[in-house]
């Protein structure tokens, strides 16, 4: 399976705390999508970024408050419908969107491929669809989609993970992970490359963390605008703070198998784009 890092919808810039080596100058903070091709079930969709429905009504699908304190440049080039045709596909060879969790900056291109299945964790799809709090957009998932949800009781270990299940109709390679806390039904997405630079496995951790520093030793602090976003939007603290323990401890036990990214690091994301440039064939 070939995997491409598309950034689908640049964000306010983010200046790191410190930056000694002069390594992380400003960036505009990024949503970091994946785009998996398969040999046998088209293309997989991690994350849909912002999408062309919300590049034409902003407020009506964005809100206000998330305009104004996000500030998403909302560029058509950026959205992940677009993207994808310039790699030379049509949207409808999307056939499966995976999504960690129903945040508006995650969920805005589920409407650019109204056919595909979006697969993600029955209590993330319940909080956002039955409960409905103000974070989730209800205009988002107007058109319908047909979900494909998975429970928190099924699933098998994998690198100290519970409860780790394969999707339905996908290839094995890629693994949903229960990474509660930032949400209730939280999810990290794992792939596993088929050859290429890099570890085995390619592990998108969504909004786990917002900094790669918070799970990696020996680089600068996390910038406080990421720091005090976190703390206004996790919906259970004790428990994202262990998952992302748990996270550091994977990368320091299994630096040879597990590569972990996560949804908004513009640095991170310059770098695994390079790291998977040269991809694998599909």
């Amino acid at each position: 399976m070939r995997i491409h890092h598309l950034n689908c919808g640049s964000m306010r810039e983010i200046a790191p705390a410190t930056d000694p080596d002069g390594a992380l100058r400003p960036l505009p903070a990024v949503c970091h999508c994946l785009l998996i091709e398969t040999a046998s079930d088209g293309l997989v969709l991690v994350e849909t970024g912002f999408g062309t429905s919300d590049i034409r009504d902003p407020e009506a699908r964005l809100g206000q408050d998330f305009l104004g304190w996000a500030q998403p440049v909302l560029d058509p080039e950026e959205t992940a419908v677009r993207q994808i045709e310039r790699l030379g596909h049509s949207p409808t060879d999307v056939r499966h969107i995976v999504v960690t969790h129903l945040h508006r900056d995650h969920t805005g291109g589920l409407a650019d491929f109204p056919h595909a299945r979006v697969h993600l964790h029955e209590t993330e799809h319940r909080a956002a669809t039955v409960t409905r709090g103000d974070r989730y957009p209800q205009a988002h998932w107007a058109h319908d989609p047909h979900w494909v949800t998975y429970s928190g009781t099924d699933g098998e270990r994998w690198f100290g993970f519970d409860k780790v299940q394969q999707l339905t109709n996908l290839p094995p390679e890629i693994l949903l992970v229960p990474l509660a806390g930032h949400t209730e039904g939280h999810l990290a997405v794992a792939v596993r490359r088929s050859a290429g630079p890099g570890p085995a496995w390619l592990v998108h951790a969504g909004d786990a963390y917002y900094y790669r520093g918070e799970v990696a030793p020996g680089l600068p602090p996390t910038p406080p605008m990421f720091d005090a976003l976190q703390a206004s939007v996790e919906t259970d603290r004790p428990l994202r703070l262990d998952n992302l323990a748990r996270l550091r401890a994977l990368l320091a036990e299994h630096p040879d198998q597990v590569e972990v990214v996560s949804a908004h690091d513009p640095w991170e994301f310059r770098r695994m784009s390079v790291v998977d440039s040269v991809g694998s064939a599909a």
